[in-house]
């Protein structure tokens, strides 16, 4: 019985003692996975939390924001929507011309001296409309033995009519900064319906006034309008394009 007994208590130890590492791998998982939980929990909680606060911030910034752009006075535009009038400024306006000299090369010419109104909405370029007078006497040629020939009667005949003018009828807008623009041009006495392009170069304000920009381009025929030395030699083309850069100044 004492052997047995001894027996018996030798193969519980020795089975106790083969099931200790698995018991430790088993407690050490445990502990792990506990671990690992626990950290989860946690950083689970710290999301959240961070979550709550940036909405509670982003609700104070909206709400601040709100406050602010309902107290703030609205922003001031950059130019007027109204149809307001511009004065043309001669000292940085020109209007400039090209006719084909021996049917060869063309030739370029300018009048130094324009003046009138540009009534336009300086926003946009909408409610366009000119009215503009040219100096015949300021004709410039880079010749004056030239410059008299044109203002003699063979051309311009700028004694009997000193002035060339365009009052336009309509303008229709083609894209953002393009119009066409139609009118009627007196030159010589003569009157006729003419169309431009016309390009809103710019408006701005840099502390000498209220400014506001066109170009404009046509083709004439000039001997519709009575001048047409050279025409039937070909001396001198028929076909005058006309390319009037044109910079006005808010009326006060």
């Amino acid at each position: 019985m004492s052997r047995m007994s001894r027996m018996s208590r030798n193969s519980q130890m020795s089975s106790h003692t083969r099931s200790t590492p698995n018991t430790r791998v088993d407690m050490t998982n445990s502990a792990t996975l506990a671990c690992t939980t626990r950290r989860g929990a946690a950083l689970a909680i710290a999301i959240s939390l961070s979550a709550v606060a940036l909405g509670v911030t982003g609700g104070f910034n909206s709400a601040s924001s709100q406050g602010t752009a309902a107290s703030a006075p609205a922003a001031k535009p950059a130019a007027s929507t109204a149809i307001e009038t511009f004065q043309v400024d001669a000292g940085h306006s020109v209007t400039l011309f090209r006719v084909k000299h021996m049917g060869a090369a063309f030739f370029w010419g300018r009048f130094d001296s324009i003046a009138g109104t540009i009534r336009s909405d300086s926003a946009s370029a909408n409610g366009l409309a000119f009215d503009l007078s040219i100096d015949i006497n300021s004709i410039n040629t880079a010749s004056t033995q030239r410059d008299n020939h044109l203002k003699a009667p063979d051309f311009f005949s700028a004694k009997e009519f000193p002035t060339m003018t365009f009052k336009s009828t309509s303008a229709k807008k083609l894209d953002d900064n393009f119009y066409e623009v139609a009118g009627d041009l007196t030159m010589r006495g003569v009157t006729k319906p003419i169309t431009a392009r016309v390009e809103w170069t710019g408006t701005a304000d840099m502390g000498m006034g209220r400014r506001i920009g066109f170009e404009a381009i046509f083709t004439v025929k000039r001997s519709d309008f009575g001048v047409s030395y050279g025409v039937d030699k070909g001396a001198l083309g028929d076909d005058v394009r006309v390319v009037a850069a044109l910079e006005g100044v808010i009326e006060k």
